[in-house]
């Protein structure tokens, strides 16, 4: 009974296992099975230019030239491919798992090359936006749509020596639109479809008088589907709907050339029915989650010294506020009520600066040389009140209870004769009476006789103990634990990405593969010895291979592929970690028949996977074992009505999968929904 969050509850299985043959024919570049297409290190169709990155070493830098796994998802992308949430737009990037539980505004959790989901870091335009009230201080990803979002930066591997706390799987950051051009311009966008949904949006962007201002508002309503699996004897068909509004403003002053003044304001509230697995499960309409969000920035970003120093200072402030409710029902066997709060707190202030060192001297050897510093403090309090009834055996959870982690941090990168990019970055975090020294060193070889670039990197992270397993506590005995140390991990990886002319396409095809390889210490689990808390035990072990493909044989036809094979074992049972699958994969098409016209279907393959199992009876067996493996096909066509008009036709789930993403929950039956986007 312990932590009733909705989220997904973290698994902290040590991992470990050999590649051996697969490893070494991906490495030789051997044919890649089907996967997708948002492998950023690929040039889009058209072009060889490779997509400038922030996050990844917090310089600007062509995702060519970072030796990590990157991926960066652009909004024009989004659009092409019909996707309305963060799940949908997550969904087949390399090296990282989706499990949803049912459709939006089911915990959703992201596992980032097998790494727990705790270990994922989420960033709103680079400030930390976990849950300090979630039990492992985890991000939901199930509830958030696309509206307000530029684009998306994925980054695989440890990056703790850059943001801290939480980076041990990678980081991920979530980028709000901007006005950038002058003169105001709207954008709409009216939506609805099958069955019974309705979607709208609305832009106020553009440029003046020093101002840079973006108004979006969204608002979305669906009926959804039954989460529970059509197999079980108890299904009813009983839909989970959803409701979402969204209200952000992004507002920007630049009173002289180099310095602009920011100020971010970000409201959402979702309210969606939810399947609460019971033993056995009872499929009802009874179940009500409501979640909101609020989150503030302000800010100021400065060019000094003629551009040679780069400054900026943000103070930012996120609210959290979840609540899950589930009155009596008579006719539920289980005889469960529930009424679940969690209210996290987080202030963030941030110092970052970079000195770009080549302005200062001109150098045959050393280019493009950037040394980065800054400051870092993030306060969390999180209050959790959770009451829940189960067969008249009543249970109660709560935590009241408040951290920070105060971090400084230093980076240098460069490029050598032209050729070669290093970068290096170190930082110190004290959490409480912990400290966490972590650092990365990564390098990126051109040879361009080989149309070819190799990459390799290592580093180290760490993740600090959440609020709940340092004093959390509940009815049944659980007491959370003061003395817990962090997880501790590094990693290491090394991959190559070759682009290859042809048929008068400069990028006709790339392929790459990149092997990894992480070990996880010190990780927190819940054990009973002499009480039931939680301890620092065992370790992890994991490895694999990111592949990818790109062919863009003509103008009007591109195709994007990736496949990404996981290890994850437990290191003392031998056993695969739960819900992190060896075999995903993914790929779309971008077709173009005709010029105003725009094809893109879409498929999601994920492999068989560990997880504790229901069996189709309802009843949770008790024990862990294999969940089926599942494809999930979608379909979006676009079409140019008029310069300034395009009509959209998207469908998801076309064959309707029965895929369980998570045992006991059924991904959505196929969606169908028509609309147009307008700018004015």
């Amino acid at each position: 009974m312990r932590r009733a969050s909705t989220a997904l509850p973290r698994v902290t299985f040590p991992l470990t296992a050999p590649l051996a043959a697969p490893l070494v024919a991906l490495l030789l570049g051997a044919a890649v099975p089907p996967g997708r297409a948002a492998a950023a290190t690929l040039p889009q169709a058209g072009t060889t230019l490779s997509p400038v990155v922030v996050t990844a070493t917090r310089v600007p830098t062509p995702a060519d030239d970072i030796p990590a796994g990157v991926t960066v998802i652009t909004r024009a992308e989004m659009q092409r491919r019909g996707d309305n949430t963060l799940t949908d737009a997550l969904a087949g990037v390399p090296g990282l798992r989706v499990s949803q539980s049912g459709g939006p505004g089911g915990a959703a959790s992201v596992f980032i090359r097998g790494t727990n989901s705790d270990a994922v870091l989420v960033l709103r335009d680079g400030m930390p936006i976990n849950d300090s009230a979630d039990a492992s201080g985890a991000f939901n990803f199930g509830i958030d749509t696309l509206a307000d979002v530029a684009r998306i930066e994925i980054i695989r591997g440890p990056m703790a020596s850059l943001y801290g706390s939480g980076a041990i799987g990678g980081v991920i950051n979530i980028i709000t639109r901007r006005g950038h051009r002058p003169g105001p311009h709207v954008t709409m966008d009216l939506a609805g479809g099958y069955p019974k949904q309705v979607r709208a949006s609305a832009a106020l962007t553009g440029t003046g008088a020093g101002f840079d201002y973006a108004l979006i508002a969204a608002s979305e309503s669906l009926r959804g589907y039954d989460s529970t699996p059509q197999r079980m004897s108890v299904y009813t068909g009983t839909p989970q709907g959803y409701r979402e509004h969204v209200v952000t403003l992004n507002l920007g002053y630049t009173p002289v050339p180099g310095t602009r003044f920011s100020l971010l304001l970000r409201g959402r509230r979702a309210v969606f029915g939810f399947n609460a697995l019971g033993s056995p499960i009872f499929d009802d309409a009874n179940s009500t989650g409501r979640d909101a969000s609020l989150l503030g920035r302000i800010g100021v970003h400065s060019l000094l010294a003629e551009g040679v120093w780069e400054t900026g200072l943000f103070l930012g402030r996120l609210q959290d506020d979840r609540r899950y409710t589930e009155p009596l029902n008579p006719a539920d066997p289980n005889q469960t009520s529930s009424d679940q709060r969690y209210h996290g707190y987080r202030t963030d202030l941030q110092w970052n600066n970079t000195l770009h060192l080549s302005d200062l001297f001109t150098s045959t050897v050393l280019s493009d040389a950037a040394l980065t510093f800054g400051f870092e403090r993030t306060a969390d309090t999180a209050k959790v009140r959770v009451g829940y009834s189960f067969a008249s055996f009543p249970y109660s959870e709560n935590a009241d209870a408040a951290m920070t982690d105060t971090g400084f941090y230093g980076g240098l990168q460069g490029r050598l004769w032209r050729r070669l990019t290093i970068t290096g970055q170190i930082r110190h975090d004290a959490v409480l009476n912990d400290h966490a020294l972590t650092w990365r060193l990564g390098a990126v070889l051109d040879v361009p006789a080989l149309r070819t670039r190799f990459k390799a990197a290592y580093g180290t992270a760490f993740r600090a103990p959440s609020l709940f397993d340092r004093y959390g506590v509940d009815s049944f005995g659980y007491v959370g634990n003061p003395n817990l140390q962090p997880e501790r991990a590094q990693g290491w990886e090394v991959g190559f990405r070759t682009t290859l002319p042809g048929l008068g396409q400069p990028d006709f095809v790339a392929f790459g593969a990149t092997y990894f390889n992480e070990q996880v210490n010190n990780l927190i689990v819940a054990v009973f010895n002499p009480v039931d808390t939680a301890e620092n035990v065992g370790s992890a072990h994991i490895q694999g291979v990111e592949t990818s493909l790109h062919l863009h044989p003509a103008g009007w036809l591109a195709l994007d592929a990736s496949w990404t094979y996981t290890q994850p074992e437990n290191a003392d049972t031998g056993a695969l970690l739960l819900r992190r699958p060896q075999n995903t994969a993914a790929a779309d098409a971008r077709i173009r028949p005709l010029p105003r016209l725009s094809i893109v279907p879409e498929v999601v393959f994920t492999g068989a996977f560990q997880d504790y199992l229901n069996n189709d009876a309802g009843f949770s067996t008790g024990a862990v074992g294999t969940s089926g493996q599942g494809l999930i096909a979608n379909l979006t066509i676009t079409y140019r009505l008029a310069r300034r008009a395009r009509l959209y036709l998207n469908a998801t789930n076309l064959f309707d999968s029965r895929f369980e993403p998570v045992n006991g929950y059924q991904t959505p039956g196929p969606n169908v929904i028509a609309g147009v986007r307008l700018s004015l």
